[in-house]
């Protein structure tokens, strides 16, 4: 052990993980060589056990959360973190890292309430009664659930009974809340006469939900949200619209707004903070003062509420839009480029790569369940990985510091700079003349 422990492979990385952690590794090696040699397997000399220890180190680090280049194109990349804050976001948090004002007012030097302010920008922002913050979508969706119709049915559409990512799916959402799913209609059709026959003494709202992440297109029909918010109000019964994606006001594809939901009569609207809104993860609720406050007595509320750092990125990300600087966001500056501003990136960094790079038109896409089935004009720079295969080159890509995710299209290496900030372009380039000169 001491040999190995003093190995300079591993010198090293004392420093870095600390002698605790390099000496569970080299335990963990030694007592998998034992177990192997018991077997009839050759032992290993130190070098290999050091070459382990190292491996198994590194590869800690490699699961952290660290910052990548999205060169994907694909604009809110759940798996990358969907929205990248902004510079003012970034600079809240750094604020917000030590002590901060969460639940103190500084004017009365008393307590204050949390979330105050954001809740505040988020009624100005889309002229809702009231507002409230939880830990993401789908924690606001379970204290809205479970907060207004616990024991109770809740009526929603069988072509809206979602799955998100990692197979979560509504269902399972509404029986963790409490409440009875009261399925109406048909996967591609249902009419409003079919939530209307299904109302009745134990209704407590009804759900409509935004399908953000895919498309029922040919024979279908859903009601009007008007129409259905008219229903349930006629039965005093609140509606509630989970839209998703987040797009605070006007128009962008078939995405619905939440301010025009609220106009519909919806009363609370549900969406996330990290999509086209452009900020943290967050779950947003905003519509009638009486439902709002109903959900902020609950205890549930306690559980799913927002962290100080979530609260002050939020609230610098709605200040912009209300500013009317949406457009600084990166979300807004990467889904609204051009071919003809990314064309002369994609040039330069195609000819510091040089013969084995080209460039061919192709589609981003804004990802995070928004826009769906809606592609995003771009240019492309598409790179021959011969000899090494495309899977080793970007395995390289990967392996970078910082890493950098690309993707593969028939056997080739395919960088979309829609993604990627202007003042990384040159970290690409320089990337992937590596990653090509590694495997020659």
């Amino acid at each position: 052990m001491d040999a190995l422990l003093g190995h300079p492979e591993l010198a090293g990385r004392t420093g870095r993980f600390g002698r605790g952690a390099v000496l569970g590794a080299a335990r963990r090696a030694l007592e998998a060589s034992r177990e192997a040699a018991t077997g009839g397997m050759p032992v290993p000399g130190l070098e290999e056990l050091a070459a382990r220890v190292a491996a198994e180190l590194d590869g800690a680090l490699a699961e952290r959360t660290r910052a990548v280049v999205n060169a994907t194109g694909v604009v809110l990349h759940t798996n990358l973190g969907r929205a990248p804050l902004s510079a003012a976001a970034l600079e809240a948090v750094a604020g917000a890292a030590g002590y901060a004002a969460v639940e103190y007012d500084l004017a009365a030097g008393a307590r204050g309430r949390r979330g105050a302010a954001a809740e505040a920008l988020l009624r100005a922002a889309t002229g809702a009664e009231a507002a409230l913050v939880a830990n993401n979508a789908a924690g606001g969706l379970l204290l809205a659930l479970g907060g207004l119709a616990r024991g109770r049915e809740v009526v929603v559409s069988r072509g809206e009974l979602i799955e998100i990512g990692g197979e979560f799916r509504l269902p399972q959402i509404m029986e963790a809340a409490g409440v009875v799913l009261r399925e109406v209609g048909t996967t591609n059709r249902t009419h409003l006469r079919d939530y209307a026959a299904a109302l009745g003494p134990g209704t407590a709202m009804v759900l409509a939900v935004h399908p953000s992440n895919y498309r029922v297109e040919g024979f279908a029909t859903r009601p009007a949200l008007a129409e259905l918010a008219e229903l349930a109000a006629g039965h005093g019964l609140p509606l509630l619209h989970d839209v998703g994606s987040g797009l605070l006001q006007g128009r962008l594809g078939d995405e619905p707004s939440v301010a025009g939901s609220l106009r519909a009569g919806a009363g609370l609207v549900l969406f996330s903070g990290d999509k086209l809104l452009g900020g943290p993860q967050a779950g947003l609720l905003v519509g009638r003062a009486g439902l709002v406050g109903r959900l902020a007595r609950h205890p549930l509320a306690r559980a799913v509420r927002a962290d100080k750092l979530t609260l002050a990125a939020l609230e610098a990300t709605l200040a912009e839009h209300l500013a009317g600087r949406r457009d600084e966001l990166p979300v807004w500056r990467a889904l609204l480029l051009t071919v003809a501003e990314l064309e002369p990136r994609a040039a330069d960094v195609a000819g510091k790569v040089g013969p084995a790079a080209s460039l061919r038109t192709g589609t981003s896409v804004a990802g995070g369940g928004s826009l769906p089935g809606e592609g995003l004009e771009s240019v492309l720079v598409e790179v021959d990985p011969a000899p090494a295969g495309a899977a080793a080159v970007l395995a390289r890509l990967r392996a970078g510091d910082p890493p950098v995710v690309a993707r593969a299209e028939r056997g080739r290496v395919v960088l979309d700079l829609r993604t990627v900030p202007p003042e990384q372009d040159g970290l690409v380039a320089d990337a992937l003349v590596a990653a090509l000169a590694a495997g020659r």
